[in-house]
């Protein structure tokens, strides 16, 4: 078994964060990915901005300031390059990133990536393509490889509905993500032609740690867009921890989004359509990566189609049970434990 160091610079969070509140996508990837490693029997550290020590899950947590660990054997530097060359006698060593990889063609990035060599991680096939061929690093050994998120286990087990639920649609992303869009596609199309629907919108400012921010005040218009539309079918909720989401999933109809061109994975879809939930999605960013269009739910080429398809889901009983059990079927064979090793076999052979 080998010592994984992983690092991140971004906002505090532990094992802890996942089950206790919200939790973005990729943060939620981190924890997961790392707990799986251990789980397996690897021993991880995580180096990152948590205020205090904390082993959690067999993970253990430490801040960035502090000493590190100079026995790891395969380093993971999350998302941010300025990391990379942290631990420079690791002969092993993994970019992890989570979103367009295009920033990367930067000088402040490229001479990083080319002077340490990582194998870079991608989620998907289009995450992977936003990263062009002639970039850094160069040759040797792999420089870039595919590993997709896992779908968490507390989402692979939920019971085939007998009877289509109500016409509840649930909206779990950032809402920098198309949720102006979609409420104005729900007002102007859809409501109007299922009247009892109600769109369910968790999201916040809070999970995103963004609270006194520019992108925090941007966020804060566009939820009190779905605030003063609550005589329109609109519940503007707050974000809720991992094991409530769960039982909002059990009671939806659907899940509506567009997608982002920033969005390279969809936690969110995915767990979705591993608990059964149809989606309807543009194909935008990698959202359509996570359906399998016209069986788990639908891959809508203009706004028109997006209307049509997400009220046939709303409204057909019939196709919504087809589509629900096909997702439950087909949609969460790919976990957190294959991901781990997918994940350690390509770092341990790097």
């Amino acid at each position: 078994m080998a010592h994984f160091i992983f690092a991140d610079d971004g906002f505090p969070f532990t094992g802890h964060s996942l089950r206790e509140g919200p939790l973005g996508g990729a943060e939620s990837a981190f924890v997961q990915m790392a707990e799986a490693l251990a789980a397996q029997g690897h021993r991880v550290t995580v180096y990152n901005n948590t205020p205090v020590a904390v082993d959690a899950f067999g993970v253990a947590w430490r801040n960035r300031a502090g000493p590190w660990a100079q026995d790891g054997d395969v380093y993971v530097a999350n998302r941010s390059a300025y990391l990379l060359g942290k631990l420079p006698t690791v002969r092993r060593r993994i970019f992890w990133i989570h979103n367009p990889a295009n920033y990367l063609l930067k000088w402040r990035y490229a001479w990083r990536l080319a002077w340490y060599r990582p194998c870079i991680v991608f989620s998907g096939a289009y995450h992977a393509a936003t990263y062009p061929a002639w970039a850094p690093p160069w040759g040797g050994k792999t420089t870039r490889a595919i590993v997709p998120y896992g779908i968490g286990e507390v989402f692979l087990h939920s019971a085939s509905h007998e009877l289509a639920p109500p016409p509840k649609v649930i909206f779990t992303s950032n809402p920098m993500r198309g949720l102006d869009w979609l409420l104005k596609l729900w007002m102007e199309s859809i409501r109007p032609q299922v009247p009892n629907a109600e769109l369910h919108v968790f999201s916040g400012v809070s999970t995103y740690q963004a609270g006194g921010t520019a992108l925090g005040q941007k966020m804060g218009a566009v939820l009190k867009q779905a605030q003063e539309l609550s005589g329109q079918g609109v519940v503007l909720r707050k974000p809720v921890a991992k094991s409530e989401l769960i039982q909002e999933l059990r009671s939806a109809r659907t899940m509506l989004y567009r997608g982002d061109v920033g969005e390279t994975f969809c936690l969110a879809l995915g767990e979705a359509q591993a608990m059964g939930v149809p989606v309807v999605v543009q194909p935008i960013g990698n959202v359509a990566e996570r359906v399998i269009d016209g069986v788990t739910g639908y891959v809508a080429d203009d706004d028109k189609s997006f209307v049509e398809k997400s009220v046939r889901v709303l409204k057909d009983d019939a196709l919504w049970l087809d589509m629900h059990r096909a997702a439950l079927a087909r949609q969460g064979v790919w976990d957190w434990p294959k991901a781990a090793r997918a994940f350690a076999d390509l770092a341990l052979s790097h």
